[in-house]
């Protein structure tokens, strides 16, 4: 071999090297973001647990008095100290105590309060558990199982609760 051909050779071969690391540091910054996007989902969707979990509150005390209203003050407790893991039960036993609400005689202010808190929860949770969806489709790519892009960050993970009427 001459030294022209070694050296074209050395150079096509540090030419894809280059090009096979720019698109791996750019599959590693897309999916970094897409882990931000979904901590940040996340949090979005527990601010909205959380308010619709104040709201379940007033809704008790405002609310006709009775034995759901007990019920639905202990459930929006739990579903708001509930570790993340045993967080959907919690919200789905908020939301079918809820349900069970008889909202024609709640203040008309209390009523749109619970409606815009159910709403915005479930606004939160499509947007999670999109980010969560777009996430893994990156994850299971072959180039980011293969040189390990993803770290040690966790995979993400659905959040599956009941919809209120």
């Amino acid at each position: 071999m001459t030294t022209t051909t070694l050296l074209l050779i050395l150079t096509v071969l540090l030419l894809l090297a280059l090009i096979v690391g720019g698109l791996l540091v750019s599959t590693a910054n897309r999916l970094d973001r897409l882990h931000v996007r979904t901590d940040a989902g996340w949090a979005a969707l527990d601010a909205a647990m959380a308010r619709r979990a104040v709201v379940a509150r007033a809704v008790a005390v405002g609310g006709p008095p009775g034995p759901i209203a007990a019920r639905l003050r202990a459930a929006a407790d739990h579903a708001e100290s509930a570790p993340r893991g045993e967080r959907e039960s919690a919200e789905n036993e908020l939301t079918r105590l809820l349900a069970k609400v008889d909202r024609s005689a709640l203040s008309d202010v209390l009523t749109r309060e619970l409606r815009d808190a159910e709403h915005r929860l479930v606004i939160a949770r499509r947007v999670h558990n999109d980010a969560v969806r777009d996430t893994l489709a990156l994850r299971r790519r072959r180039k980011v199982r293969y040189f390990k892009l993803a770290g040690s960050a966790p995979p993400p993970a659905y959040f599956e609760i009941a919809e209120p009427d």
